[in-house]
């Protein structure tokens, strides 16, 4: 049975590194997909344009606008003269953001008045404009809180010089500390689910054309009369890939430390073993493809069915507690959500068996089912 199987791993090995398109589908893709989502998938605002309308014209206005300017998230590109040339800017597409400081505003913090500052935001992508409506509320209330300050040790100052007495003025101060991603980077979020993503696909999609391939020139009938017996061409058939699955891995995980400086702060040898057990699952489904595809590209579009609904339920892209109330309980049936949990669970959190214990068991129940009914199914599609 060794020989056999080594043999039949030895031929899978020839025929995918013979086949240009099969090496394209090994090593390409992953890197491919690394690329895109580490440089052009980011969700941070780093650079907004800002359009100031001043009608104060006040050293307070300008102190504002410092204060915007200085937080190093907006950049000036305009300062119109009235709303209408401010509105034409923004309808444009050539600014994010428009602060209006109206009348009064230096006069209403002077006699500790509430003071209005309006800001207009660019709706049209919702996500950049939630992010920069929280930092333009950060940077007034900052504003607020200097002046409240600074009229709070005035105050203090001419009481005290009216009559000198100690007075123990209470402050309250708020300090918030970041966990896990301090420097609220979204690619350290996202770039961790594409190991997740690399493995699926390309275990899924080689698995299933790797059998089917047997099919479609006819060799699959010539490996049933041999001795090989159907355990043994099922792991022949799937245990390259898997190694495949697991040398993509390490080359992303590598590519993701060095040319994204992503933190890895968990076990590496856990992030295997919990590949491996995801890897049950793959291969499994990889089979079951195999058994309802005659041909190559019956078992591409099918291995996209499968991708895109896994895909989308797993919370890579949208949090699964965005979702509806039944859209959730479904996810709880996706096995690429557990094994992404445990990924950014190692990657940014440095999780152990004692947090992830659930997920595992969760992937090792879904491989373990999944694989077996492939087999199964596999084993008497050859009888």
């Amino acid at each position: 049975m060794r020989e056999r199987l080594i043999e039949i791993i030895r031929k899978e090995f020839r025929q995918a590194f013979r086949e240009p398109r099969m090496r394209f589908l090994l090593f390409l893709p992953p890197l491919i997909q690394l690329l895109i989502f580490g440089y052009t998938v980011n969700l941070d605002v780093e650079h907004s344009q800002m359009v100031w309308v001043d009608r104060d014209n006040t050293p307070q206005s300008r102190e504002l606008l410092a204060a915007f300017q200085g937080s190093g998230r907006f950049q000036l590109v305009a300062v119109p003269h009235d709303d209408r040339e401010a509105q034409k800017l923004l309808d444009a597409g050539k600014a994010d953001i428009v602060v209006n400081v109206l009348p009064g505003f230096a006069r209403d913090i002077q006699r500790g008045r509430t003071a209005t500052v309006q800001i207009l935001m660019n709706g049209s992508n919702s996500n950049t404009a939630s992010i920069l409506t929280g930092y333009a509320s950060s940077t007034v209330s900052s504003f607020a809180a200097q002046v409240m300050d600074e009229q709070g040790r005035a105050r203090l100052a001419a009481t005290q010089a009216q009559a000198p007495l100690h007075i123990a003025v209470p402050r309250l101060q708020a300090q918030s500390r970041v966990w896990f991603n301090p420097e609220l980077r979204s690619r350290n979020y996202f770039v961790p689910g594409v190991v997740v993503n690399i493995i699926m696909s390309v275990t899924l999609m080689l698995t299933a054309m790797a059998i089917v391939r047997e099919k479609e020139i006819g060799t699959m009938e010539q490996l049933m009369v041999t001795p090989i017996r159907p355990i043994e061409l099922i792991l022949g058939k799937t245990l390259p890939f898997a190694l495949v699955g697991f040398v993509d891995t390490v080359l992303v995980v590598v590519a993701a430390l060095l040319l994204f400086h992503v933190p890895f702060r968990g076990s590496v040898l856990l992030l295997f073993f919990c590949g491996s057990l995801f890897l049950m699952t793959t291969l499994g489904a990889g089979l079951f493809i195999s058994t309802i595809s005659r041909t190559q590209q019956q078992a591409m579009i099918t291995t996209f069915l499968f991708f895109q609904p896994f895909f989308l339920l797993s919370g890579f892209a949208f949090p699964v507690r965005n979702m509806p109330v039944a859209v959730q309980y479904l996810t709880y049936l996706n096995p690429v959500r557990y094994f992404l949990e445990i990924v950014r669970g190692l990657f940014l959190k440095g999780s152990g068996v004692s947090v992830l214990w659930p997920q595992m068991l969760g992937l090792t129940i879904f491989g373990v089912v999944i694989l077996t009914l492939s087999a199964m199914r596999f084993h008497k599609r050859l009888d």
